[in-house]
């Protein structure tokens, strides 16, 4: 397996061009399975995910054609010719249930696998078939598998989450757009990424309001037409380089930011000595003189602080003065990243969702072991700020969720090079 080496030497400066959300373009491409007519999703990112829902949208008879490098992806499932999304590919990835409300709402029946588990939790899709049984699907779970029908098509329905939940925020959103009559989708996720899916189901002559709220309402329209959509800019990796700076000092533009994505952990970075200047261009980011402040941290639903920074974060937080505690509440297992970094000499204790941490004056290199996509980013940056080498091994996970991480830390004056396997 592929290797990342990374050596600490110094403050970092320069531009990072931060690419289109992972997680909207995972929702957006599903969207097309509710037209006949194509969609083009244009700043889309180049990610081993994004190609895992090609390989699924295709097997179901969406033809994706990749232009400009990857970053425009044309869309067209003019003729699905299949309804059955197997094992073998879901399995890769849980955002492949995305595609259930909407062949369910465009053809009146779907069988979807049923996604494998996950190393930061069970993540149920429950909530999703809950959605789409109050629009009056048929469901029927066996072998694995969620076989879904709506003969008569969906109708209109009240969705009352009892938790917020993003994935089945969307699934419900895609497949209300179709459903005869009003949906109101209750306690809803209020993510950019929703919002996102918003505007281009607007743009394919859906009607929705309230998306940003809790509370979402979606009027049920006939068909769909075709549409052209940019991505929104990941928060998450937005957030990840915003803190290459504030780990190793120095100053870093990451083109293309904005603070109202990132706002809960802009102000986390602020109480910890960091400053974060919004300009034309994006989000500039230094560290004052000294040692950064320990801070308290609790992972939150959108607007509060993204769970999937808290890996990140905490890389920060091992050279701070002090000791802070973060306080996972969105997913469980998910401090699995601590004993990697205390490998480096950080002192962190961890009790359920709870982990404290003890600033030290240095991270010491070491080869660590990447357990999964956040994980594996915290580790890098804590290695940028580590006396010595570190060596993060089984860096696929890295592959999910950023693209070209050695060719835009080098390109700010970081040491790191990527290892390919022999």
């Amino acid at each position: 397996m592929d290797s990342i080496v990374v050596t600490g030497n110094g403050p970092l400066s320069g531009d990072i061009p931060i690419a289109g959300a992972k997680n909207a373009c995972l929702t957006l491409m599903p969207a097309t399975l509710l037209s006949e007519e194509p969609l083009t999703l244009m700043n889309a990112p180049r990610l081993s995910d994004i190609r895992t829902m090609t390989t699924l949208l295709q097997s179901l008879g969406t033809e994706v054609t990749a232009l400009q490098d990857g970053h425009v992806l044309a869309l067209s499932s003019h003729a699905i010719d299949n309804h059955c999304a197997d094992y073998d590919i879901v399995r890769k990835m849980r955002a492949s249930i995305l595609v259930l409300g909407p062949m369910l709402a465009r053809d009146g029946h779907a069988v979807v696998s049923l996604p494998g588990g996950c190393a930061i939790g069970a993540r149920p899709v429950d909530l999703h078939l809950r959605a789409l049984e109050a629009m009056g699907a048929e469901l029927d779970l066996r072998d694995g598998y969620v076989h879904a029908k709506a003969p008569g098509g969906l109708k209109g329905g009240v969705v009352d989450f009892p938790l917020v939940s993003v994935g089945a925020t969307e699934n419900a959103l895609m497949a209300a757009t179709l459903a005869k009559g009003t949906t109101v989708i209750k306690n809803a996720a209020r993510e950019p990424e929703i919002v996102d899916l918003a505007e281009c189901l607007r743009r394919m002559g859906a009607q929705i309001e309230g998306d940003g709220t809790h509370e979402i309402t979606v009027q049920g329209v006939d068909r769909l037409g075709g549409a052209t959509h940019r991505v929104v800019t990941d928060r998450i990796e937005l957030g990840t380089y915003m803190l290459a700076p504030a780990i190793c000092g120095g100053e870093v533009t990451c083109l293309g930011g904005e603070k109202r994505l990132v706002s809960a952990f802009v102000d986390k970075l602020e109480q910890a000595g960091i400053d974060v200047t919004e300009t034309e261009r994006g989000l500039t980011v230094s560290r004052r003189n000294g040692r950064v402040s320990a801070v308290d941290v609790t992972t939150e639903p959108f607007p509060g602080f993204p769970t999937d920074l808290q890996a990140q974060m905490m890389a920060l937080l091992c050279t701070a003065e002090g000791t802070s505690v973060l306080e996972e509440k969105i997913f469980e297992n998910r401090f699995m990243h601590a004993p990697e970094l205390m490998r480096m000499g950080a002192k962190i204790e961890v009790n359920g969702g709870t982990a404290r941490v003890t600033g030290v004056d240095s991270l010491k290199g070491a080869p660590v072991m990447a357990t999964d996509l956040r994980a594996s980013v915290s580790l890098i940056l804590a290695g940028l700020a580590a006396e010595g080498q570190t060596t993060v091994n089984r860096v696929y996970h890295l592959d999910r969720g950023y693209e070209h991480v050695v060719a835009k830390l080098s390109g700010v004056g970081a040491k790191i090079e990527r290892i390919k396997e022999a």
